[in-house]
């Protein structure tokens, strides 16, 4: 593993993939990206059930590594973006849950990573965007997907177009962050979060996240059916019949299925 990238075990199934290079703001070098990437693989081969992802320093990730991207011809140029789109592709199809803990800035890349998590916490008074368009660039690591999708076509266009961060407080208003907190509370309040998502049962995360994502490209009448075909394995799991003793006996739920 790159030293561009820190894991920590937390425990419980939960892990935390750590981007640590705050001298440059945990920009995304390609070595950085390559390491994200083998991160999320070494997380699923762990059997992590909730991978939490947050920054060194004073950013979560400023995004693509500039000074690096300036000295490369086209190709390379092609391929910084195709590795910074790897890996945050790695975390958009990460069978587990996982959480962008948004400790300081995310700007492009680090938007966009950030948007490839199933839920997003930040800290107050940070600046997200997609600034790319002051550089004569577009956001090319799925911002131009994944955004409007979250907050839909002219919110995104106009953080988009302008290229202007906007502070964790607004970006809560219009949906792009699920919660914001104090700074020195982020860390406690997501593991947390982390620690309730891993006491649930696998499968029902598992089976949730895919027909929420799946769906979503579907027409409302397919979705539904997609979601009907999902019951039998989880009504006829050991899991659900253990949720159901536990309700009747008034006890926490014990689950043991493994992640499908």
């Amino acid at each position: 593993m790159s030293q561009d990238v820190v894991i920590e075990t937390v425990g419980g199934g939960i892990i935390e993939i750590r981007l640590d290079r705050a001298a440059r703001m945990n920009a995304l070098g390609v070595a950085t990206c390559a390491a994200l990437e083998a991160a999320v693989a070494e997380a699923a081969r762990g059997g992590a059930r909730v991978v939490l992802v947050r920054g060194s320093g004073r950013a979560f990730c400023a995004g693509a590594d500039l000074k690096e991207r300036q000295g490369m011809d086209l190709p390379a140029r092609l391929a910084h973006n195709a590795a910074i789109r790897g890996a945050i592709e790695a975390f958009a199809r990460a069978p587990f849950v996982t959480i962008a803990v948004l400790n300081g800035v995310a700007l492009g890349g680090g938007l966009e990573l950030a948007l490839a998590c199933d839920v997003r916490l930040a800290a107050a008074g940070i600046g997200l965007g997609l600034p790319e368009s002051r550089l004569g660039g577009f956001p090319g690591a799925g911002g131009t997907q994944r955004l409007p999708r979250l907050i839909g076509a002219s919110r995104a266009l106009h953080m988009m177009l302008g290229g202007e961060p906007i502070t964790s407080e607004h970006a809560l208003g219009i949906g792009l962050v699920n919660d914001v907190y104090p700074l020195d509370e982020l860390d406690a309040r997501a593991r947390a979060f982390a620690a309730l998502l891993s006491e649930k049962s696998a499968p029902s995360l598992a089976a949730i996240k895919r027909l929420v994502y799946q769906g979503l490209d579907m027409p409302l009448d397919e979705s539904l059916r997609l979601e009907q075909s999902a019951l039998p394995a989880i009504l006829g799991s050991n899991d659900y019949a253990e949720g159901l003793a536990a309700f009747l006996e008034r006890r926490p739920p014990r689950f043991s299925d493994p992640w499908p």
